[in-house]
């Protein structure tokens, strides 16, 4: 065979070997379309901007096969109605907080936090290494649902108040927009606790509806406004030390998606969560400051308003682990849990934050 011959032999074996890949490569690919539905407006950045960074991140990494369309909430349905979206089939996907559904039941919260539980960095450890997300899943199963981690907003702030906390009777009859678990446990020291969506709250508070809110921290309440209409700024959000956000799928949509997608949807969830943090960990001190700046009067709860909710917390999570049994499946493994966790951080970790907090007006 001579020479030209021969390479215009191997040139066509070559074309051929491509054309017969090329539709391999195109089964392992399959163009997926979903939607999404936040429970977050999009004037917050961070919670509903870790659906777009995630959206985007799946498109990349699938060569825009895998296309997720983002809506806020409100456009399909409204903000609290997102696990119920996801469960009908309406959307194949959501960003939410499990802790808005304690209403089907009280085991949702363990998800998102407890009351006095873990913060962010425990949180995960929890989910991912203590066994945490395993229950989670499992129990979701239930709801026909699978769900996987995708943001934190960190410890937050305990709410803007028309007027000061004193002691205990100050909470008595106080309208308060609390969501989750922490809601139920005010109301065991008399404030009378309201869910509203996140773009729902301010005109309640404007109107009078409402006498004080929670939502985060300083950098998503400074967007809502709350400072204009409430002075006092109390901490910490006992209730919250951290939220962690849950990207909730429809059972039957995950199962169907193909293995590489899985594993994608799974690593930029985990890119989400990481992002979704620092963000705020970058965004809340300037936001503080202008705060204070613009008129909000930082105050801590009382001591004996901080005693007294731990006590009910406590009472609350044994009555619930009683007669819950899905609770209790997950009680029996946060408490444990907890117990380690705040061992070594007192230890290592707070130490090591209240000495530079200390030091702090040393440093020119």
């Amino acid at each position: 065979m001579d020479r030209r011959r021969f390479v215009k032999t191997a040139g066509a074996g070559v074309a051929a070997s491509a054309a017969t890949a090329a539709p391999a490569i195109a089964q392992s690919q399959p163009k997926i379309s979903w939607r999404l539905t936040s429970s977050y407006p999009k004037s917050l950045d961070t919670l509903f901007g870790i659906s777009t960074q995630l959206a985007k991140r799946v498109a990349e990494a699938t060569d825009g096969n895998f296309q997720i369309q983002v809506f806020s909430a409100g456009e399909i349905v409204p903000a609290l109605q997102a696990l119920d979206a996801v469960q009908s089939g309406t959307v194949e996907c959501s960003h939410t907080l499990s802790s808005f559904y304690i209403g089907k039941d009280p085991a949702f919260a363990f998800e998102t936090t407890l009351p006095f539980g873990f913060n962010a960095r425990q949180q995960n450890a929890w989910l991912y290494q203590g066994g945490g997300l395993e229950l989670c899943r499992n129990f979701m199963k239930g709801y026909g649902v699978h769900t996987i981690p995708s943001g934190n907003t960190g410890a937050q702030m305990g709410g803007w108040f028309r007027k000061e906390i004193k002691t205990l009777e100050d909470l008595k009859g106080l309208k308060f927009r609390i969501a989750g678990l922490g809601g139920t446990i005010m109301a065991r020291l008399g404030v009378i606790p309201q869910q509203l969506a996140g773009g729902d709250i301010y005109p309640a508070l404007e109107r009078g509806t409402l006498d004080a809110v929670e939502f985060s921290g300083p950098f998503d309440d400074e967007k809502l406004g709350f400072q204009r209409v409430a002075k006092y700024y109390y901490y910490p959000g006992f209730w919250e030390g951290c939220a962690n956000v849950s990207f909730i799928v429809n059972l039957e949509k995950w199962n169907a998606l193909p293995a590489s997608y899985r594993a994608i949807l799974e690593a930029a969830c985990a890119e989400a969560n990481m992002l979704c943090m620092a963000k705020y960990d970058n965004g809340n001190p300037d936001a503080l400051v202008r705060l204070v700046q613009s008129g909000a009067e930082l105050r801590p709860f009382p001591q004996e308003v901080m005693q007294a909710a731990f006590k009910e917390a406590q009472a609350l999570y044994g009555e619930l682990a009683a007669k819950n049994p899905a609770f209790k499946t997950f009680y029996d493994s946060w408490l444990p849990y907890w117990k380690k966790e705040q061992l070594w951080f007192r230890i290592a970790e707070l130490p090591f934050d209240a000495f530079n907090a200390q030091m702090i007006q040393q440093v020119r």
